[in-house]
């Protein structure tokens, strides 16, 4: 007989293949902390949405899950984010609202951030002596080369050969 097809309707629902992305790691389910009911967001502030599992409410839509957006809006329990999202070969500004147990603060700006402290530091060490100072960033060169010392310790190469061939017969 020829096998049997079963035919299951496909699921397309908002929470559809989120098997692994809406699941909490090993030994860290549960409530969130109270300290993430207390995060200091600004509008203005740059975020990471995350889903958190155990919290349905506000909970955002899958796609803005690991999203970095910027808040424009603050109430009393959730953060209006603003995110980029990819349709149809163009990117839409995309406004969301999702609870505050949803967000973590993002460290995108972080590298930037402490650049242009190091650079105005530079700045100012410069003025101050009188010199000019290069501020751009350089690709990492290639490491220096160098002698490897012989495995011998005593620096003389030995040179080791096969054992001319014997017959055993």
């Amino acid at each position: 007989p020829p096998p049997q097809h079963s035919n299951m309707p496909h699921s397309f629902g908002t929470r559809a293949r989120t098997r692994h992305m809406f699941a909490k790691k090993f030994r860290q389910h549960g409530m969130p902390h109270l300290s993430q009911y207390f995060l200091p967001v600004k509008v203005g502030d740059y975020v990471d949405i995350f889903a958190n599992p155990s919290i349905h409410k506000g909970m955002p839509h899958k796609h803005y899950h690991g999203r970095t957006g910027i808040v424009f809006n603050v109430t009393k329990s959730s953060v209006g984010v603003r995110v980029n999202k990819y349709v149809n070969g163009r990117i839409l500004e995309k406004r969301i609202h999702v609870r505050i147990e949803h967000i973590r603060p993002s460290k995108c700006q972080k590298e930037i951030i402490s650049r242009v402290k190091s650079n105005e530091a530079a700045k100012k060490a410069a003025r101050e002596g009188g010199e000019k100072v290069d501020l751009k960033r350089h690709p990492i060169k290639p490491k220096e080369g160098y002698f490897l010392a012989a495995p011998g310790g005593d620096g003389t190469v030995t040179t080791i050969q096969p054992l001319p061939f014997s017959d055993l017969v």
